[in-house]
């Protein structure tokens, strides 16, 4: 195994079944005149390091044949090449994507501050991407990147994983049939951990963002109050996060989306509410019932029917929502949830078409953090698109 650097000083729509991966994957291969995917692994350890399985994330994929990693970090790169398989090693991504010109990307660190260079820099070498989540720290760093990709040709999956859950499509299919009524209100809820507030929002928020958009299509405005120790936010009080996903600021988010036919769609994040919510995720709020979705990689499902009230109070039980069996199987952890991606985007690239979990998916995501800020600091509510694509909190 070789170990190529510069300068040690200087510097790196639907789950589908793995044959049909491999199908898949030859199918593509064949249509670029080469009998197997090439894929390189991008990342950079002890700043942002390799987010939820983004580095091992072509292991086991048939047909796909990882080429080399890109670390900074001497012990990090040969630890990444160890768990990849790579034929060789990089100190600089650049000069790997120069040399290898892999057909498959992995930009994997979990800091969201080196995306945009590394996005870019893998789209101009031709290759298709799938990133870790959040895409980019704007949505002008964000545009960029999708419109790099439109111009090359290549598909950009994000991990987004809940999106491809097998609860979570189910329950998409059940909510669009009926199960609860009218879909009327998605009421979500970040960790609400120590990183409540905006740091909160970013890191997990843009997840429940993806899912809501799922559910209810593209939000047309955004008002929003976030509080900084109990007053209201102001540009001056932004801060940098425990991890680099750009500025973030307040403690506390309350903040309301406006989806068509009357939909509406809430999001918060303050400490003070953790134990009353318990564990984050979206409810949904149907003219007939209602339907929990208990975040994670494995995402549980829950749904309750309204019960009048008595003298003695007002009951509601909570049930599971069964999983079918066209919906079971297939894993319940990272690596199966990060290969339902790498399926789905294969697949995506064979019919060139947007993966589920796409980079413009993925782009709407941050857009909603955005305008959470723009309407708290405005005290006005913003319409989508945001014209300023900009951090309104890196001025």
């Amino acid at each position: 195994m070789r170990d190529h650097t510069i300068d040690r000083r200087s510097f790196l729509g639907a789950s589908v079944a793995a044959g049909v991966a491999l199908a898949a994957s030859r199918a593509v291969a064949g249509a670029e005149g080469q009998q197997e995917f090439t894929a390189a692994v991008i990342g950079h350890t002890g700043q942002g390091d390799y987010g939820h399985g983004l580095d091992v994330i072509f292991n086991g994929v048939p047909g796909v044949r990882v080429l080399a990693v890109a670390d900074p970090d001497d012990a990090g790169r040969a630890k990444a090449a160890e768990r990849t398989g790579a034929a060789r090693r990089y100190g600089d991504y650049r000069q790997m994507l120069g040399k290898e010109k892999p057909q498959l990307v992995s930009i994997a660190p979990r800091w969201t501050d080196q995306h945009h260079a590394m996005a870019l820099a893998a789209l101009a070498a031709g290759a298709h991407l799938v990133m870790e989540k959040p895409i980019a720290t704007t949505p002008a760093e964000a545009d960029e990147i999708l419109a790099a990709a439109e111009k090359s040709g290549r598909k950009i999956a994000v991990a987004h994983q809940m999106r491809l859950a097998p609860g979570v499509l189910h329950l998409k299919k059940q909510i669009d049939g009926g199960m609860i009524g009218d879909l009327l209100q998605l009421d979500a809820w970040g960790k609400q951990d120590g990183r409540a507030g905006g740091e909160d929002m970013m890191v997990l928020g843009v997840h429940l963002f993806d899912l809501m958009r799922f559910f209810a299509g593209d939000p047309r405005w955004c008002a929003a109050r976030v509080l900084h120790q109990g007053r209201d936010l102001t540009a001056s009080d932004a801060r940098p996060a425990g991890e680099k996903i750009g500025p973030v600021g307040g403690d506390e988010i309350d903040a309301t989306f406006g989806f068509d036919r009357g939909v509406i769609g809430t999001f918060r994040s303050r400490g003070r509410l953790r134990e009353n919510v318990g564990h984050w995720g979206i409810e949904f709020t149907g003219s007939r019932g209602k339907a929990r979705l208990l975040a994670d990689i494995h995402p549980r499902v829950f749904v309750s029917t309204p019960a009048p009230w008595s003298d003695a109070g007002r009951t509601e039980q909570w049930k599971p929502l069964p999983l079918p069996a066209e919906y079971a199987g297939g894993g319940t952890d990272s690596a199966s949830a990060n290969r339902r991606i790498i399926d789905d985007w294969l697949d995506a690239i064979r019919q060139d078409r947007q993966p589920a979990c796409s980079g413009h998916a993925a782009a709407k995501a941050v857009e909603m953090v955005m305008a959470v800020y723009h309407a708290a600091l405005s005290g006005a509510r913003v319409p989508f698109p945001l014209k300023d694509r900009r951090h309104p909190l890196a001025r």
